[in-house]
């Protein structure tokens, strides 16, 4: 390996040196998660009125806006990168595949931990099961998210299995039924991505008076789940750029060879599927007869959400593949991610109840601000506690012949 890698072994499993060093990231880090404990420990004594400015009128605020609309999307990597490894055979990208699912993974698991903030009731969660409402969009994304974490859970797996399959042998038949199954495990994950990410969408077509026109629409279902596919696309590229900064030291010959590769042809697969949702959005509101909306300050915000983060990522994407220009495509995919965060706040919170007053509208707190905060440094936090012990950046040496 072109680094030392800290490859836990059999008689010393654990590696938490790098969290003990007083960086200045650390000490953000615990002081980020020490704040958003006691948030947390008001919002669960107190009451969701101690905590957020929700009320009758916006009963989804940032934490649907972001931690769930924002949280589902751009964890739409794990789907995204194992149909194009497993599904359409292109291998020359499997070192992105572990990265991918890891993302995910803790994406979805944390958007379910992020939900229990907004229910206010953890033990309530599982109640669809047992009372399940069959002809509601909310039970379906329920349904299908619960499933697909389970999926990529099973997925995931295989990684802690290697690292602690050395002490534990029993994990190693169980990695080996894992792989055996894997190809199933893409398909499900494929099919229920595909479900629930249109389906998010679903949630707003019931709205039609206080979602602005600009971005209402019955193809609602549809812009959510290409928008997915760019976020996808875009969170292999963006999350490839952070672990390259922060976890080169544990990324094998193999990682950094295929990472530029990765990388450029991901942002090619991203230009286009951005410029295609630069279409259907453009035509959805000319076919709708929204253009004069075009001149009210909600059109302008339009305006900046279509050709300042979809056009314009669209383009430095094609122009960044065609010339092998790895950092503009790290730049591209910045700017895409925004785009994604940008187009959820909008429908959820921005252009919903457009036509109340200024004093009238939602605007989150500082503590709800502060959760979501707290909860993007617990996935950056778990996804560099699993990266220092398992196998996810490089392949793990006994494993090598099997991959």
């Amino acid at each position: 390996m072109s680094h030392n890698i800290v490859i836990p072994t059999k008689d010393k499993l654990f590696n938490f040196g790098p969290f003990l060093k007083l960086t200045p990231g650390n000490i953000i880090t615990y002081i980020l998660l020490a704040i958003g404990l006691a948030i947390t420990v008001v919002r669960f004594t107190v009451g969701i009125g101690a905590v957020s400015n929700l009320d009758d009128y916006q009963p989804w605020g940032m934490w649907i806006g972001f931690d769930l609309l924002c949280g589902v999307c751009l964890a739409a990597g794990g789907y995204f990168t194992t149909v194009a490894i497993y599904v359409m055979g292109m291998k020359h990208f499997s070192s992105a595949a572990r990265p991918a699912v890891l993302t995910a993974f803790l994406g979805y698991l944390f958007v379910v931990i992020a939900l229990l903030y907004d229910l206010g009731h953890p033990l309530r969660l599982p109640y669809m099961f047992f009372f399940p409402g069959t002809t509601s969009v909310l039970f379906e994304v329920g349904l299908c998210v619960a499933t697909y974490l389970t999926v990529l859970f099973l997925e995931f797996s295989v990684a802690p299995a290697e690292w602690l399959g050395q002490k534990f042998k029993c994990l190693l038949t169980y990695r080996h039924w894992i792989e055996k199954i894997g190809i199933l495990l893409t398909i499900m994950g494929m099919c229920l991505s595909t479900l629930h990410q249109s389906s998010l969408g679903s949630l707003y077509l019931i709205c039609p008076g206080k979602l602005h026109p600009l971005w209402y629409s019955p193809f609602l279902p549809m812009f959510f789940f290409v928008s997915s596919m760019t976020a996808g696309s875009s969170m292999v590229v963006f999350e490839g750029m952070l672990a390259h900064k922060g976890m080169h030291a544990y990324m094998d010959e193999k990682h950094l060879a295929e990472a530029p590769i990765v990388t450029l042809s991901f942002s090619k697969a991203c230009s286009l599927i951005l410029f295609s949702l630069f279409i259907m959005r453009f035509v959805d509101m000319v076919v709708q007869g929204n253009f004069p909306y075009l001149f009210t300050s909600y059109g302008c915000w339009w305006l900046i959400e279509m050709f300042g983060f979809i056009l314009l990522p669209s383009l430095l994407y094609a122009k960044g593949s065609r010339d092998k220009n790895v950092p503009l495509c790290r730049f591209a995919s910045c700017i895409a991610v925004c785009g994604i965060v940008l187009n959820r706040w909008t429908v959820s919170m921005i252009a919903y109840n457009w036509h109340f007053d200024a004093a009238d509208r939602y605007f989150p707190n500082l503590p709800e601000v502060f959760v979501s905060v707290f909860v993007v440094t617990m996935i950056v936090t778990a996804y560099r506690a699993i990266c220092y012990h398992c196998p996810i950046l490089y392949e793990h040496p006994n494993f090598k012949e099997h991959d």
